[in-house]
Order: structure tokens, then sequence, then C-alpha cells
């Protein structure tokens, strides 16, 4: 890879995630970039009609997406070569009944969605993003919105009201404290639907208050990706877990050319960071019921064919991994501790919070060495607790051979995390092997 593919690289990336405030918006990017592949939309109510080298993509609930370039082989002879990845990232939502008044200021109730990182929350330009659902002559209508300026904030109470906080830590409580700021109520009255209706009329769609009767409404931070260092080399942004693994997955199946004998694929799912456990999550069955569905098309037809189809197939579960933190290396498994640049990350637990075992990792390993990476690996300290991902569900969802791995980084679940500009493609170079292998 040459500098100019890695920075390439890097900055759609960061692209990417600027056009994904919330998982709404990722899904949206991503059938924008599919669809520029000539990648074709199905409809999980509707009968398939496919065959092999068709290009095709699938969501469900509006924040999980699902893409196949169908192999030349039969799968239940070539299998599934996957991706998955997740398009949620720990954050604050409003709640269905928003609107506050305290102490002069009007503000919005919010809910912690995931592992957030509380004190990172504060004194941030925060703005508004995501799904507002209308009705009108009986059909409800669905709608992204995003203000993308400066609406919210969350201030930190000053040092000399709260004497102790740099020896005693920053105590915050989610119900009182993480309460954003949104006006003066000396302004007069402010409206949270009419302010929605004004925004989505910006962008040409035009709703009554009247007619909204839900939404599903994130905060996040307004300011930009961007990289530092005394050569670009570190990566700055909100989402990168997991959106930066969404984004390898992506790109590697759009980098394909030419037909392959196996079905390749990648998923990406919504609410990893709350359980997985939704109607579009890896606990449900919307894998599953996609790859069945494949299987009928593009089989031999016999009723084991899904069953035969597994067994020839791999997941590369992709999550972001934990780097090692200069001033925090005591925290870290010393023999088993991924630098940040160091390229893609092989993730191990026995308890089965990851899905890798030693067959797994060989396998992703010679894909990294047949392109010339250099994986790193990865397990917390025997005396700390470990986070999981998608592959231990899906692994037992399905009884595929999975892979945990992901690029290493600092500041996880932070409102801004950090990572490396060169593992950008590195990982995404490593999972356009897994398709082709």
């Amino acid at each position: 890879m040459t500098p100019s593919d890695t920075d390439a690289a890097a900055n759609d990336l960061l692209a990417f995630i600027d056009a994904s405030p919330t998982p709404y918006h990722a899904v949206r990017e991503s059938i924008r970039r599919l669809s520029a592949q000539g990648y074709r939309a199905l409809d999980e109510r509707e009968p398939w009609d496919l065959k092999p080298g068709d290009k095709v993509y699938v969501t469900r609930g509006d924040t999980s997406i699902a893409a196949f370039h169908l192999g030349t082989v039969p799968v239940d002879r070539a299998g599934f070569r996957l991706v998955g990845a997740h398009t949620d990232s720990p954050n604050l939502r409003l709640k269905p009944n928003a609107s506050v008044s305290r102490s002069g200021f009007h503000q919005l109730g919010v809910e912690v969605y995931g592992g957030v990182l509380f004190s990172t929350w504060m004194d941030r330009d925060l703005s508004l993003a995501g799904r507002v659902v209308s009705a009108r002559d009986g059909r409800l209508s669905r709608h992204l919105v995003d203000f993308r300026r400066p609406l919210l904030r969350i201030p930190n109470l000053a040092i000399h009201l709260n004497r102790s906080v740099n020896t005693d830590g920053l105590k915050l409580n989610a119900q009182e404290h993480l309460v954003p700021v949104l006006a003066l109520e000396r302004s007069g009255a402010v409206d949270l639907k009419a302010m929605l209706c004004a925004e989505l009329a910006r962008g040409g769609t035009q709703v009554e208050p009247a007619d909204i009767l839900g939404f599903d409404l994130c905060l996040y931070d307004l300011q930009p990706p961007t990289r530092s260092g005394a050569s670009g080399e570190f990566l700055h942004s909100a989402r990168l877990d997991n959106l930066a693994s969404s984004h390898a997955g992506l790109s590697a199946l759009l980098a394909m050319s030419g037909p392959r004998e196996a079905t390749c694929g990648v998923v990406l799912y919504d609410h990893e960071e709350c359980g997985s456990v939704s109607a579009q999550g890896a606990a449900s069955p919307f894998l599953k019921d996609l790859l069945e569905r494949i299987t009928l098309a593009h089989s031999d037809g016999r009723r084991d064919a899904l069953h035969r189809a597994i067994h020839h197939s791999f997941l590369v579960s992709a999550d972001m991994a934990h780097a090692l933190h200069p001033n925090y290396a005591s925290m870290h498994e010393p023999k088993h501790a991924p630098v940040l640049g160091g390229g893609p990350v092989i993730k191990s637990n026995v308890n089965q919070s990851y899905a890798t075992d030693g067959e797994t990792a060989a396998w992703f390993a010679l894909c990294c060495r047949e392109v010339g990476v250099t994986p790193q690996n990865f397990i917390t300290r025997t005396d700390l607790g470990c986070g999981s991902t998608i592959g231990p569900i899906s692994a037992g969802e399905l009884g595929i051979r999975t892979v945990d791995v992901g690029n290493p980084m600092l500041s996880m679940h932070s409102i801004r995390e950090m990572a490396a500009a060169a593992d950008v493609a590195a990982m995404i170079s490593v999972l356009r092997n897994v398709y082709v292998r």
C-alpha cells in the first residue's frame, strides 16, 4: 500500500463518519455507496428473483443493512464469506416527552444509549439527528432529519462549586446532570415538533407538527472528524467504534472486481452497544433469514442446503479493539497490547466474549499474511472483565466459523475517539482477501 492509498482510505473513512451521525444515516450512506456500484434493493416482503453474479442489499428497521455479491458456484458448495459490524455507537437519545423546563432554561430529556463515557459529552457543541415518523391520511411516513448546527450543550459545573473534581473525579448522575440546554425560557416557548418540521422543510419535506407521532433522535458532536500528529498519522472522530469497521467491510465488498465462486456479503447491525436483542440486531433472525432466502435461490434446493452452506462459510466479526494506552499501560495484558498503526487485531477470550478460536485466528492470520499485513493480538487482563461483540451471537445463531477482529483505538466510547490512519487501508486490504480467497 502506497502512502496515497493509506491517505485516501483514511480520508474516505472520515467522510463516511461525517455523513453518518446516526445509524439511520449510516444505512443511508451505505445505500448510496452500494447503489453507485450497481447494487439493487430487495424487499423482505416480496419474492426474490436471484441469479449468480447479482449484487443486492436489504435493510431492516432503517438501521441495519446487509449486502451480497452472489457467487458463481451455488452456496451449498461454495458457502458465504461474510463480514459483520455494527452501525450504532454509545450516545444520548431523546426521551419521547423530551421537553423540560428548569431554572429558567428549556432543556431536552435524554436517555443513555450503550456504555457512554459521560464526562466527554460535557461542554460540547451538540446537534440532533435521526428519524421522524409522521402520519397523513392514515399512512405512516419515515423521514431522516439532521440539524447539522449547534443546538444543544451540557455545561460543566464550575470548579469553584466543585473544588475536589480534579482529585476525586467528576461524578455525574445521568438523570440530573446530562440534561442538555436548548434555550432560555425568557426567549419564549420552544416546540420540538415545530423545530423538526422546520428542519424537514429545509430539505423539501413538508410535515405539520400535529402529524409527527414518533421519533428516534440522537445527540451528536458537531466537531468534524480530523487528522492530527506530526505526520497526520492520527484520526480523531466520533463513532469510530464501530463505523470504522462498517466502512472497512463495506469498502472491501465494493472493491471486489469480477465474479467469485463464493457468495460474499457484509452485514451491519444496529443495537450492538445495548446487547443486540432487537428485530434487526445480531440476536435477531435478520442474517439467518437472508442466508436462507439466498440459499433457496442459489443452491441445489435440498432441505439441508443451508446447513451445508454454513459449513462452507466464514464470518469475520469486525469491531474496534483496545490499543495500548501510554498513560495507562498497566491496564493492558503485557503480551497482548496492540499499538496504534500496528495493523488489524485478532481478539480472543476463552469464555467466548469473542468467538475466535485457534483455527479461526489462523485463518484470519493467513488472510493477513497473503496481503503483507502482520496481525496483532488482544486479550484483556485476567483480572478484568471482557466486552463482547456480534461475533459470539452470530456464531451461536448460525453455527458459522467466526473470528473477532478490529483495528486498535484509544478513547473507546468517548464522544471523540482516536485511531491510526495507517490501519484503515490495512484492514480493508485484509477483508478484501477474506472475500476472494
